[in-house]
Parts: C-alpha cells; sequence; structure tokens
C-alpha cells in the first residue's frame, strides 16, 4: 500500500514524458493522489528535450525513452516496452510466425518519426534487414498511429500496453508471431539534489502502475 501523498501546500512535482505515456499510465496512476491533494504538471516532448529541462532543474522527474547520458542526475530503468507489428483486420492480414516484409510492400507504412526509428528496429531485429522505405504519415504521438492503424490507414510497430484493449476486441491485429519481440526501456531521472516528498511519493505510484503493464 502507497503512502500519503503530501501536503497539498507542497509545491507541484514537475513530470515529463511522452504524451502518449503521460496520458495513458501516468495519469491514471496518479489520479487517486491527486484527488487526495497530490499537486502534478506535467510536460510531453522528446526524450533529449525533457533530458535538458531537468539538467537546468525546470523538471522534477523525466521518463525518458533514450538512456541518460553523463552525471548530471540520477537514473534507473523503469520498465520495458515490447513492439508488435500490427493493422487493423480490415486490410486483410492475419497473425501468422511466416509474415515477410514483402507481403507489406503495398501497404502504406505509420510511423513516429521521419527517419522511422521504431519501424527500422523492428524490421532489423525481426525480419533481419534494413527498411528502406519511407513512411506514408508520420505522426509524433503514438496515440495518433495508434487511431490511424485501427482506421485502416497502414500497418506500424506499437508497444503492447498502449493497444491492449484494441487487441482484446480485435480492432488490430498482430501481424508476425515472435518470441523475441524488440525492446526498449524507459528510465526515470530525477533532478540533481534531494527529492521532495512529492517526488518520492510519485516515484512509487509510478514504479506500481508499471509492473501491471
Amino acid at each position: 500500500m502507497l503512502g500519503s501523498p503530501p501536503p497539498a501546500n507542497a509545491p507541484p512535482v514537475r513530470i515529463g514524458g511522452a504524451g502518449d505515456f503521460l496520458a495513458t499510465v501516468v495519469v491514471p496512476a496518479l489520479a487517486p493522489a491527486v484527488a487526495r491533494g497530490l499537486r502534478v504538471e506535467m510536460t510531453p516532448g522528446l526524450a533529449a528535450d525533457l533530458l535538458d529541462k531537468i539538467r537546468a532543474g525546470s523538471l522534477d522527474l523525466v521518463i525518458s525513452a533514450v538512456r541518460p547520458r553523463g552525471r548530471a542526475f540520477r537514473f534507473a530503468a523503469l520498465v520495458d516496452e515490447e513492439f508488435v507489428l500490427v493493422a487493423s483486420p480490415s486490410l486483410g492480414f492475419s497473425r501468422s510466425a511466416d509474415m515477410r516484409p514483402e507481403a507489406l510492400a503495398s501497404t502504406p507504412l505509420l510511423a513516429f518519426a521521419q527517419d522511422v526509428p521504431i519501424l527500422r528496429r523492428y524490421w532489423r531485429h525481426v525480419f533481419g534487414i534494413r527498411l528502406e522505405r519511407a513512411p506514408t504519415l508520420v505522426a509524433p504521438d503514438l496515440r495518433a498511429l495508434i487511431a490511424a492503424a485501427v482506421a485502416g490507414a497502414g500497418v506500424t510497430v506499437l508497444p503492447t500496453y498502449l493497444i491492449a484493449g484494441e487487441l482484446a476486441d480485435g480492432r488490430l491485429v498482430v501481424l508476425r508471431e515472435t518470441d523475441d519481440p524488440p525492446i526498449n526501456t524507459l528510465y526515470l531521472a530525477w533532478r540533481p539534489g534531494p527529492s521532495t516528498e512529492g517526488v518520492v511519493h510519485v516515484e512509487q505510484v509510478l514504479r506500481e502502475a508499471v509492473a501491471s503493464l
């Protein structure tokens, strides 16, 4: 059982992270504490920008998709994301252990960024080849990619915890079965200096929340 949040007159806990992770994981996890008076300020953004902010002291905690570098702050692994290749069943694909990239040659790719880092990693890790195609849709928010995939816009690669509902009700299907999916570690970084009571409480809540992902 987690302890009570700090008093309502305590300074807000300033948290940075990807917008999709903040909305899907952090907000629901912290909602009970916020209802009891915990003050929180959230800043969505890219990991590099958020780590610059925590170095400057303008954030207390950052959930980073890249491993922090240097000694400007403390950090620790928070959770491993597992990625899967998905699409709407309306595109006519079915789950297979033998899905090859050639079968996707004419299907639009939905990507987080123009340089397709998530897709490239999946192609290299699972298919064992370099992805040479450009994306058809670029949206720097995984929630937008989920919506596009569900609507039948194309195929994409997403972390399983973000699409648990869509997989369960069949709005998305996993296209490639694998016992060795790509993994990405999310890190929790702290602002330099001692942690406030609020920061300690938020860290406890987050670690309990990600344990069930």
